[in-house]
């Protein structure tokens, strides 16, 4: 499939490893690949700030990735998100729910040049489920459209298609499928 992939949408896609990674994350994530996508500049021509959507990632984020439609459901049970979030973070710091999972440490580097041992190589990142369905959303979407190759508003279009925390961050800017659908028709 990647060989469809423009150079642009290839290099959101390694962009988006790259933002997992300097997360220090077990996985490549919806939201790395929009982070990828507003490095590369794929919301400026419907003059949308990515600071502020970065932003806004950043935010729903610390609420542990629920997303508004979570908080609604949890709501008529009875439980406050906020509240929950808040006592959270009383109890281990702010930022709790967004830390990375502890990861295993090895030997360390000036260790390793001790024993002339080689630095081990950086380890792979599995995409998620989510990714992997965006971008199947992508190439589906692109050949609906009878395009020979997916971009990156083709990317953009299968992340605002999906619901979660990402389709909701780009919608409260404005950004919908429409939105982008008319961006690409004008371009």
């Amino acid at each position: 499939m990647f060989e469809r992939f423009t150079h642009d949408a290839r290099y959101a896609v390694a962009g988006a490893v790259a933002q997992a990674r300097a997360a220090a994350a077990d996985s490549v994530t919806e939201e790395h690949l929009l982070l990828s996508l507003l490095d590369r500049g794929a919301l400026e021509p419907l003059g949308v700030d990515g600071a502020a959507v970065a932003a806004d990632l950043a935010a729903r984020r610390r609420r542990g990735g629920m997303s508004r439609a979570d908080e609604e459901a949890l709501a008529g049970l009875g439980i406050d998100l906020s509240e929950i979030v808040s006592r959270i973070e009383q109890t281990h710091g702010a930022g709790a729910l967004t830390a990375p999972a502890p990861r295993r440490r090895g030997l360390g580097s000036s260790l390793r040049t001790v024993l002339g041992l080689p630095e081990p190589q950086q380890r792979h990142l599995p995409l998620t489920q989510g990714v992997k369905k965006t971008l199947e959303q992508s190439l589906r979407i692109a050949l609906g459209r009878k395009d020979r190759h997916i971009g990156t508003p083709h990317l953009l279009l299968a992340l605002v298609s999906r619901p979660g925390t990402v389709s909701e961050a780009l919608a409260d800017r404005g950004v919908t499928y429409a939105t982008v659908e008319a961006g690409l028709a004008a371009a």
